[in-house]
């Protein structure tokens, strides 16, 4: 059986998009930083697709048997589109450095992020702080003694 023309359509129109979207579209090429972190480029894709077609049927009034065999046999004319539309919009870059991994969104609060991601080093800088001062606190109070 030959192959239909809407589906020569769909097959043209995804082979396209196929050669625009490929993982480095998503996951962007890494870029090396002199202090030795890496950056990441973090992409979202999308992509929608519609194909459509109709045959054409000649109306010349009532059809003879005669004439209903010949339409049978032959080719009805086709007449058909498709399209597709590709998004790309970046979302953040990850930054891999010798210690940790972050998420640097693009959009969003990045006052509330920067402060959930520093929050383990303000704790830890509180805590020495307050250890420092309870040592003098103590080293005074054993002076006193």
């Amino acid at each position: 059986m030959a192959e239909h023309p809407i589906e020569t359509l769909m097959k043209t129109a995804m082979d396209s998009i196929q050669k625009m979207i490929n993982v480095n579209t998503v996951i962007g090429d890494p870029v090396e930083t002199p202090t030795g972190s890496v950056i990441i480029p973090v992409s979202r894709v999308s992509c929608g697709f519609a194909a459509g077609g109709s045959e054409f049927v000649p109306l010349d009034g009532e059809a003879t048997e005669e004439k209903k065999k010949n339409e049978e046999s032959s080719k009805m004319p086709f007449g058909g589109g498709s399209g597709g539309g590709v998004s790309v919009k970046p979302v953040g870059f990850l930054v891999v450095s010798h210690d940790q991994v972050r998420l640097l969104p693009v959009e969003g609060n990045m006052l509330a992020e920067r402060l959930i991601d520093e929050m383990p080093n303000l704790m830890e800088k509180f805590s020495h702080i307050f250890n420092k001062k309870r040592m003098q606190r103590e080293a005074a109070y054993d002076e006193r003694i």
